[in-house]
């Protein structure tokens, strides 16, 4: 496996499990107070600060080259497995068909989501790694 591959799976392990925490809380919390699209603001700032630092600490880790295609290779790997992994949640756990679950891209609560994804793909390519590495 490249540096990448290896980054990408580990990016995704530490996100993975503190949105599945995040979500929880979301659900079980803030829903019931804020609406589901409340809810999904109000925990968008708190999952960014987890992708940055756990991009950063992945491209660190597993000493990914600063080159486009490693960085995104990454990302891609990541969300592939996010995807996988938020799917198999979806059926599993919260009993959706495939189609529900993209159906939900459609609303608010959606959108917002589909913008955590991109930037959970991108975030690899923007991070550094810090000074004198």
């Amino acid at each position: 496996m490249t540096r990448a591959t290896k980054a990408g799976a580990a990016y995704f392990a530490l996100v993975f499990a503190a949105a599945f925490c995040l979500g929880a809380a979301r659900t079980l919390l803030a829903a019931p107070v804020l609406g589901e699209t409340g809810a999904v603001l109000l925990e968008a700032p708190a999952l960014l600060v987890v992708i940055v630092l756990a991009a950063r600490w992945a491209v660190e880790r597993f000493d990914v080259p600063p080159d486009a295609l490693s960085r995104l290779g990454m990302g891609a790997v990541a969300l592939s497995l996010q995807q996988a992994g938020d799917l198999a949640v979806a059926t599993g756990l919260r009993g959706l068909s495939a189609a529900a679950y993209l159906a939900d891209f459609a609303t608010a609560r959606g959108a917002v989501y589909a913008a955590m994804l991109a930037v959970f793909l991108a975030t690899p390519s923007f991070v550094r790694r810090p000074a004198g590495r």
